[in-house]
């Protein structure tokens, strides 16, 4: 899938079948689901979970807690504006297959 699909995706109902954990919790916060964003990042204990979950606590305007998931993403704070970075972190994971 590529970027172009996912955000047209936005639209629908629910998110596309397949996707990971991950790219789920974009689709959800996409859609005004901070919650479920939340709960989906958060199940997903890995680097790419963590950066979204830093992604989520950044935007939620809690910067200490978005910087600890930063540091268990193995990246710097970002200092994108939210909409940029979500683009960036949907790109990334999408590449990933």
């Amino acid at each position: 899938m590529d970027l172009q699909t996912f955000t047209t995706s936005l639209t629908a109902g629910v998110p596309p079948a397949g996707l990971s954990r991950v790219l789920q919790a974009l689709w959800h916060d996409a859609n005004g689901d901070w919650d479920e964003a939340h709960r989906l990042a958060q199940a997903q204990d890995d680097r790419d979970g963590a950066w979204v979950h830093a992604y989520l606590h950044r935007k939620e305007g809690d910067p200490a807690n978005a910087a600890y998931w930063y540091r268990r993403a193995g990246r710097p704070v970002c200092g994108l504006s939210l909409e940029d970075e979500w683009t960036e972190i949907a790109e990334a994971l999408l590449a990933k297959g």
